[in-house]
């Protein structure tokens, strides 16, 4: 945070709104991020181009060991997955990464492939829910989610508008997988899932694509989206027969302080309960697609859950769009 707010003063002396953006940086409670280049590295532009080849070739780097993290605390090996689902924002591929990591990680051939790349931050919630309906359609099948998000190498030095000062000081990048397994394994039997869209906010959440690559275009209304979604929240669980105010666990995206601020008090549940996306804000920053499985780990590792526990999985991103599910928590039983 420390080295965040300096630069910005060093870089943005003479900007008008400098103490405004200051404030709102040190507001987000994070405290460390992670960046694929080192700062000076990550302050420059050389172009689309070959910030697009450094996402490739960071991807490649770094996703097999995560990957490979994810199968072993499943059990499984990549001949026993039958879909990965690729989620990332922050750069293009095609082939998507999934054909690179059948060929080398040896994943079956018939292994299916479903890429995800313009649903943003929301794209983790969706990922879950795409891989719940895949094993719902296949109870014998497991399903293997990788986000990759590299925020950094969207960095745009010209943009100097106050909401991308802000997001220079809120994204970090990381990589996350999990394995959703048909049958077996522990952690979150998924049981129900939805998504909602809040009406004529395309606009808020959105890439402008130039020459220079993703800029991205933040509206100042976004704070406010969780006072339209919390209603969405409660009746997806209505729907289930649960109250979404009295569930045992939360595992949602932490796209600010805000947003987990307002889920606390239009769901009316007890900031304690969002403790494990606050704590992924707080160490990595806002890492998009990546945030939700970062603290569905935490769960993790703070002890399992009473068996049969019940909780709430949420992603937000562009559209607005919620991608929402529910599930129990089982030792050995399915997730």
């Amino acid at each position: 945070m420390e080295e965040t707010l300096e630069l910005a003063r060093s870089r943005h002396a003479d900007h008008p709104q400098l103490a405004l953006a200051l404030r709102l940086i040190e507001n987000t409670g994070v405290r460390t991020r992670h960046i694929v280049q080192p700062i000076e590295e990550t302050l420059k532009h050389p172009g689309f181009e070959q910030r697009n080849k450094l996402y490739e070739q960071e991807a490649k780097a770094r996703v097999p060991a995560v990957v490979q993290h994810a199968l072993d605390d499943a059990e499984l090996l990549p001949s026993d997955i039958d879909v990965i689902i690729y989620v990332s924002c922050t750069g293009f591929m095609m082939p998507s990464l999934t054909a690179w990591l059948i060929n080398e990680m040896g994943f079956d051939s018939t292994t299916r492939q479903l890429p995800i790349a313009q649903l943003g931050c929301a794209a983790g919630g969706a990922a879950i829910n795409r891989a719940h309906d895949f094993c719902t359609a296949y109870p014998e099948a497991n399903a293997l989610i990788v986000a990759c998000e590299f925020c950094s190498l969207c960095y745009q030095p010209t943009d100097l508008g106050v909401g991308s000062l802000l997001s220079n000081g809120l994204f970090g990048d990381g990589i996350a997988a999990a394995v959703v397994r048909g049958t077996g394994g522990t952690g979150v039997r998924l049981e129900r899932n939805g998504s909602y869209l809040i009406p004529k906010t395309e606009g808020w959440i959105a890439y402008d694509v130039r020459e220079t690559g993703f800029h991205f275009m933040l509206d100042k209304r976004v704070p406010t989206t969780m006072e339209p979604l919390a209603p969405a929240l409660r009746d997806l669980a209505r729907q289930h027969n649960w109250d979404a105010s009295d569930l045992d666990f939360y595992v949602v995206h932490a796209g600010g302080p805000r947003i987990l601020d307002d889920l606390s008090k239009f769901l009316n549940v007890d900031p304690y309960a969002f403790r494990f996306s606050r704590a992924t804000l707080t160490e990595y920053g806002n890492i998009a697609s990546a945030v939700v499985l970062d603290a569905l780990r935490r769960l993790f590792d703070e002890g399992t859950p009473e068996d049969q526990a019940r909780g709430l999985l949420a992603g937000f991103g562009p559209g607005i769009t919620a991608e929402m599910s529910l599930g129990r928590w089982q030792n050995g039983a399915g997730a």
